[in-house]
Order: C-alpha cells, then structure tokens, then sequence
C-alpha cells in the first residue's frame, strides 16, 4: 500500500486540497469525504497521463 500526503483547507463551506507531489492541481469537496474521493481521482489521471505536461516536485539533498 502507498502513501501519499495531501494538504487541504476550508473555504466558503467547500473543502479544497491537493497533492503535496503536485500542488499545481486542486480539487474540491463539500465534505471531507468527498474531498478525499476527488483528491484520489485526479491523482489517477494526474498518474496515469490522462493529464498532459504535469509538474512534478523533487527533492535534492547536498552533503
């Protein structure tokens, strides 16, 4: 099972969150529930290449 980490806030009563991988591409709910349906859909099309040109977040590490 993987995990991924997702940041969500409250606005105007509609739950909004996003992928920490690819904050560029929001989604919402009215519940939290919903939200978290949503959140695991666009993740599938942002995965899968259904959505083209995604931007992607690295991590460089310096010694």
């Amino acid at each position: 099972m993987e995990k991924h980490k997702y940041i969500y806030y409250e606005e105007d009563g509609f739950y909004i969150g996003f992928w920490e991988e690819f904050p560029d591409y929001r989604t919402q709910g009215e519940t939290l529930d919903e939200l978290i349906r949503n959140l695991k859909e666009i993740y599938q099309d942002l995965t899968s290449g259904t959505i083209p040109h995604v931007y992607h977040t690295g991590e460089l590490e310096f010694v």
